[in-house]
């Protein structure tokens, strides 16, 4: 049994991929060797973040203090042609049924089940190119490399969901923590009061050699508890990998309810939840039986459960007596229950198509100013060396062919308006432009590294 004050099935993590390395401008210089070229060396690629199964966790507890998680960072390119090493790969722990969700879209990433099983969620960024790689018969002498692209990131939401082969279900006091004391070695918390159990507890019944299973007794239902009320929201989500439901129903009415009517409302409940679990096998306990105030109850209760095609077990968790029957009809429900499909299958490779990275945007800011964006334009910009001049005008180049300037017409932008991209700022004209890196002080009219060079996007 997991205590309470370490039990959290819901997290949040920013996971950050590691930079790439910067390339290298370097240049062969060896005695008797003139000219030797370019040798400036890749970096390395930045390390992921993977999430791993544990099967020693039980809960997202560790998660709670460290939120932010970052990969290495890929060491830069050197003289020689000396690649960058990789950077190193930052492993975080999960237990066994976490479920992996993109913070601010929704989507499913993971369903982790298995232990060992992993998942990358923040890949890092590719190795900038070293000189030597833009060398052409044309260009001999290239000063230009790249810088290392910076690694994916994101917030992700974690939820633990349980992994047992039976729940409990039942309304608070019904005697579902007595129930697992009396079949498993748990030793939940029973008390004579509502909401006694207050996290899930999870308790291992032992039938024989080779015949065991695991049941978990879920914090107590009450009407309302797929909007939110009570404790139910938040435990709902442990009953979607059981494989089979044991309603635990008080048939003595020892808190002036209905037997029938709890019954019906833990249905109403489940199938508001998810309308998928009113199919998943059960039987109804009708415990309590031992007083003797239980007797009037029962043939309604059983009426009801037959209404409902469950088959009622009469039992007394605190006696003991019909738990073994209970148990045999759990293993029958066992031997033909499916394995509930995880949100995500394992190995498999989902395609969602995304935008086209090479489609450019371009909108207009309060000040005038245009911006030109896209997928691709941005890793261009974050791996142009903004000092370096030519690499500022191999970046120019690139936007000319992938259609800038023409995107930039289309919107409205005129000759002499000036046009952002990271921290660089170019003016539009017709032939010439000028380059200013924003923040150097220099007015819109002043003479860069490209003036009258690239035309595109100038």
């Amino acid at each position: 049994m997991t205590p309470l004050s370490d039990f959290v099935d819901e997290a949040e993590i920013y996971v950050e991929g590691g930079t790439g390395g910067n390339g290298a401008v370097s240049f062969r210089r060896e005695k008797y060797v003139p000219r030797g070229g370019p040798d400036g060396g890749d970096g390395g690629r930045g390390g992921d973040v993977i999430l791993v199964v544990d099967p020693a966790l039980t809960t997202l507890a560790d998660l709670r203090y460290r939120r932010h998680y970052r990969a290495g960072r890929g060491t830069h390119g050197e003289g020689g042609n000396r690649h960058g090493r990789r950077g190193e790969d930052l492993y975080v722990r999960v237990p066994p049924g976490t479920v992996v969700r993109d913070r601010d879209t929704g989507d499913v990433l993971a369903d982790l089940a298995d232990p060992g099983q992993q998942v990358v969620v923040a890949r890092g960024g590719r190795g900038g190119r070293g000189n030597a790689r833009f060398a052409t018969p044309q260009r001999k002498a290239p000063r230009l490399a790249e810088k290392g692209e910076p690694g994916e990131r994101r917030w992700l939401k974690l939820e633990l969901r349980l992994l047992a082969d039976v729940g409990l279900v039942g309304w608070p006091n019904a005697g579902k923590s007595s129930l697992l004391a009396r079949i498993s070695a748990a030793r939940p918390k029973v008390a004579a009061y509502p909401f006694t159990t207050l996290a899930p507890n999870l308790g291992v019944v032992q039938r024989g050699p080779g015949r065991s299973f695991v049941v978990a007794d879920i914090p107590g239902l009450i009407e309302g508890a797929n909007q939110g009320v009570g404790l139910g929201h938040e435990f709902l989500r442990h009953i979607q990998r059981t494989r089979v439901l044991i309603y635990v129903v008080d048939a003595a009415a020892t808190e002036g309810r209905d037997p029938r009517q709890d019954l019906a409302t833990l249905r109403d409940e489940l199938e508001a939840y998810e309308p998928a679990l009113l199919d998943r096998p059960g039987v109804v306990a009708a415990n309590k039986t031992d007083l003797p105030q239980a007797a009037q109850h029962l043939p309604a209760l059983e009426e009801a459960a037959r209404a409902a095609g469950l088959e009622l077990v009469p039992i007394s968790a605190a006696t003991g007596e019909g738990v073994d029957r209970l148990l045999n009809r759990v293993e029958e429900l066992l031997a033909r229950a499916p394995v509930p499909a995880p949100l995500v299958a394992a190995g498999r490779k989902v395609y969602r198509p995304g935008p086209d990275p090479r489609r450019l945007e371009v909108r207009r800011e309060p000040d005038g100013t245009w911006v030109v964006t896209s997928p691709l334009v941005e890793r261009w910009v974050a791996m142009t060396d903004f000092d370096n001049d030519e690499a500022v005008r191999w970046l120019l180049r690139r936007l000319e062919r992938l259609g800038a300037e023409q995107a930039l017409r289309a919107a409205g932008a005129e000759t002499g308006d000036t046009v952002r991209l990271g921290p660089m700022e170019l003016v539009l004209g017709d032939e010439a432009g000028s380059v200013e890196p924003a923040g150097a002080g220099a007015g819109p009219n002043s003479s860069g590294p490209e003036a009258g060079g690239e035309g595109g996007a100038s």
